[in-house]
């Protein structure tokens, strides 16, 4: 709820027994979240992912998946990301070929707060 909170109120909250989660589904709330990680940028590989993260939703705003050549793109990004596609987008999209992760060099902690 802080994390809600401190975004300025976005996203949803869902909470069982075990564990509670917080998604995010407008763009234009997605836009905050990259906004916020641009502003104080990841330290690790996981910088990586956002990195691939964001140029989808780049794509996504200029309509790129709207076409198949654009959708395509989108996946191969999205192989690359975390552990890649599941086995139901591999058997839907059989021609992606992952795209370079972005190597993540400097990792110290660029400002303590």
């Amino acid at each position: 709820m802080q994390i809600k909170d401190y975004l300025g109120g976005i996203g949803n909250i869902y909470t069982n027994t075990n564990d509670s989660k917080f998604t995010v589904r407008s763009l234009d709330d997605i836009l905050k979240i990259i906004a916020h990680f641009d502003n104080y940028p990841l330290i690790t590989q996981k910088k990586a992912d956002f990195i691939l993260f964001k140029e989808i939703i780049l794509k996504i705003i200029e309509g790129e998946h709207l076409s198949a050549r654009g959708l395509q793109e989108i996946i191969n990004i999205r192989a690359s990301i975390n552990l890649g596609l599941s086995d139901y987008l591999k058997t839907i999209f059989p021609n992606t070929v992952t795209v370079a992760r972005p190597l993540i060099e400097n990792i110290t902690i660029p400002h303590p707060e």
